[in-house]
């Protein structure tokens, strides 16, 4: 599958803004079963754009803009390969498997995503009373497939009810939100459970004849550590795998570390106005 992704910030502010710093998380990532094949940023008022890889090897850009301005716009336009299979309902948890997945080597290296955040933590009380709903099993991968649906079921998709800094405790408590909470619940969850996992931001082509939810502007889902087979995405939104329609962009322990776009600047209030469109190229 190949898209191409348009994604556009426009920032009005109030007053004249003397200076602005911004980070941007909008190029998507390479790997093993996606290939970015062409990125463009403009920026306008123009600015010199500085690009490095962050701890969780997402690529950042970074610009300054020196001189007064009242708008701010950011348009990024990118073209994705992407090729995924589904196979996570296939993987038998074999005892190598259980012997790794309990194993100190395998639980320092991915302490990163065990350990919980401000966005992710849920109450022990929280985790048990869903663990109560879903059964109790000592193997990861059903246990994240059992998770995923049970959120799927319980969440009602509602973008008024929570807003960009509501954590995992009160998205639970509400039943409700949009994709970043289901996802910060999900993650807070397994992390309890002692299952690596971590926070995937990106797209989801959603098309014309499509049952699948997400925002209208990037999407979040959840990757999770499979020992001897690698991370394997979740869409707990949609009760998915995450294959060739989610595209993806960056990765972290949660929303703050991949959020598209970060800035200080001078100046008085804001209003934002986000587009995307991810347009099908080839099958």
């Amino acid at each position: 599958m190949k898209y191409q992704v348009n994604h556009i910030n426009r920032f009005e502010y109030d007053t004249s803004v003397d200076q602005s710093l911004n980070t941007i998380r909008l190029k998507p990532r390479t790997d093993e079963c996606q290939r970015l094949l062409s990125y463009q940023a403009d920026i306008q008022p123009a600015s010199l754009i500085k690009l490095h890889t962050d701890l969780w090897g997402n690529n950042v850009e970074t610009f300054f803009i020196p001189e007064q301005h009242h708008s701010l716009k950011v348009e990024t336009t990118s073209v994705i390969s992407i090729q995924r299979s589904p196979f996570i309902e296939k993987i038998e948890y074999s005892p190598e498997m259980q012997r790794i997945f309990h194993s100190s080597l395998f639980h320092h290296h991915y302490l990163a995503y065990l350990n919980q955040t401000n966005y992710t933590y849920v109450t022990p009380e929280q985790v048990q009373k869903v663990v109560d709903q879903i059964g109790d099993t000592e193997n990861p991968v059903q246990f994240s497939l059992d998770l995923m649906k049970y959120l799927f079921d319980l969440f009602t998709y509602d973008p008024e009810a929570t807003n960009v800094n509501t954590t995992a405790q009160e998205a639970l408590e509400l039943k409700g939100g949009v994709c970043q909470d289901i996802t910060h619940v999900m993650l807070g969850i397994l992390r309890m459970r002692n299952i690596p996992a971590r926070y995937v931001s990106g797209y989801l082509y959603v098309g014309e004849n499509s049952a699948l939810v997400g925002d209208s502007a990037t999407h979040a889902w959840v990757e999770v550590m499979v020992p001897g087979i690698g991370w394997v995405g979740l869409d707990p939104t949609n009760n998915v795998e995450a294959l060739e329609q989610h595209l993806q962009v960056g990765t972290g322990r949660d929303y703050v570390d991949v959020s598209p776009l970060q800035g200080v600047y001078r100046g008085g209030g804001q209003t934002l106005d986000v587009s995307v469109s991810v347009t099908l190229l080839e099958q």
